[in-house]
């Protein structure tokens, strides 16, 4: 069961805290995917919106699939919604434009990966988290982030490779933080 996942199931069990734990892993995340088609100032709106339907919802979540797949799929909806809503509004072409795929599955689906990989480097040790950090979030070279720590370019290099193995690894195997809090 990968992180996302736990969260999910105690969210459908209606478990205190699992809303709030949820709120707290994804709704930066959320909020980054729903302000691409309503705008930053309605995007906290949209967000809450979306956690109340998670809530109001829980007993559809369907702990064989991921749960930031679904997440993201009610995300969407509200965002749609919020755009029907503004009737009066002109909605901006290039924000439909991000409506790809069938019903935007795909973007949804790109934001569900990037909450589930940026949930797995927060597990990684300090060292390799900060070198992927500034790797792959803030875009700077190996010799950049050297400079930044204050170390080799050597060790950058190794803890990146070192970060990369072991986050492909945590991608791919359960949290056991998350998954005793479940219990």
């Amino acid at each position: 069961m990968e992180p996302g996942e736990a969260i999910g199931l105690r969210i459908s069990r209606l478990e205190a805290g699992a809303l709030e734990e949820a709120y707290l892993a994804y709704s930066e995340a959320v909020r980054s995917y729903v302000t691409r088609f309503v705008g930053p100032s309605d995007a906290d709106d949209v967000v809450q919106r979306t956690f109340l339907d998670v809530w109001r919802h829980s007993s559809s979540y369907d702990p064989t699939q991921r749960f930031t797949g679904w997440l993201f799929t009610i995300a969407r909806r509200r965002a749609i919604d919020y755009l029907r809503s503004r009737r009066n509004d002109v909605v901006n072409v290039d924000q439909a434009r991000h409506l790809v795929g069938e019903d935007g599955r795909e973007t949804a689906q790109r934001y569900a990966d990037a909450a589930d990989v940026r949930a797995a480097v927060t597990r990684l040790p300090e060292h390799e988290r900060r070198v992927i950090e500034l790797a792959y979030f803030a875009e700077l070279t190996q010799a950049e982030i050297a400079a930044v720590l204050g170390v080799p370019l050597g060790t950058v290099k190794a803890r990146a490779s070192r970060g990369t193995r072991r986050l492909a690894g945590l991608m791919s195997a359960p949290d056991p933080d998350t998954s005793r809090r479940g219990r």
